[in-house]
């Protein structure tokens, strides 16, 4: 947990959620870098605090991160609706590469976890010749086994000072939980389909739907089977709560 340093933070489906600046949020991240314990970062999306909202064991990893930065228009709506706000939108896609030009400027090596075979590799590439100080200590895709010891052991052998995974809620989160201390990084940062969007596997939505909050959108219309549920019934649920939630505080 973080010390008398801590940010202000809103607290949304009993998850408490940082409510910091691009520019603090990464003070504190290299901070986190920097003690001595490893530094856990999680994202917060709306699908996030669903998952948390059902399991207090879920709900309890991500109060065992060390930070929780909120992801998507969805979450700062119900800041607005608890009369508060969040000063950015700090998902994933924005928020990882500044993350990674951090490291290059600082010369920490940074270990790619999850996505396809090959998917993270090619996101690599690109965030290379994207920051070209960044330095990639490996890469290996999303597909082991949870109690699959080597994976941890792998990452240590590399030497890899942050270690990014994307491999979807609530595994990645569990994951990092459970195996950070293990791997030798410094820092484990939750990145969801993160590689997916460098890589060019999933589309970003266009500029102006993501302006309006709609990329789940432009997502669901591309992943219609996968994704229905989460969007369909997730958002108006997860509205639902929050509404719940304050009428009940």
């Amino acid at each position: 947990m973080l010390d008398s340093r801590d940010p202000p933070t809103i607290e949304i489906l009993g998850v408490s959620v940082a409510s910091v600046s691009p520019r603090r949020a990464l003070a504190i991240v290299e901070r986190l870098h920097d003690d001595v314990a490893p530094g856990f970062v999680a994202h917060a999306n709306v699908h996030t605090l669903n998952l948390a909202d059902r399991s207090s064991e879920y709900r309890r990893c991500l109060t065992r991160a060390d930070l929780v930065l909120n992801d998507g228009k969805g979450v700062m709506l119900a800041a607005r609706m608890k009369r508060s706000h969040f000063p950015a939108d700090l998902n994933g896609n924005f928020f990882s590469p500044l993350v990674l030009e951090l490291a290059a400027e600082r010369g920490w090596t940074v270990f790619f976890l999850g996505a396809k075979p090959g998917v993270a590799e090619r996101a690599a590439e690109r965030l290379q010749l994207r920051i070209p100080k960044l330095q990639v200590a490996g890469v290996r895709n999303g597909y082991f086994a949870f109690e699959d010891e080597t994976v941890a052991a792998d990452i240590r052998a590399t030497g890899a000072d942050v270690l990014m995974i994307g491999l979807g809620n609530p595994r990645q989160e569990w994951w990092l939980d459970r195996w950070l201390d293990q791997t030798g990084a410094r820092l484990g940062i939750g990145v969801g389909a993160f590689f997916d969007f460098q890589s060019g596997e999933i589309s970003r939505a266009p500029a102006w739907m993501n302006r309006l909050g709609l990329e789940w959108v432009h997502r669901l219309s591309r992943e219609p089977r996968r994704l229905w549920r989460r969007y369909l019934l997730g958002n108006p649920r997860f509205i639902a709560r929050v509404r719940g939630e304050g009428i009940s505080g």
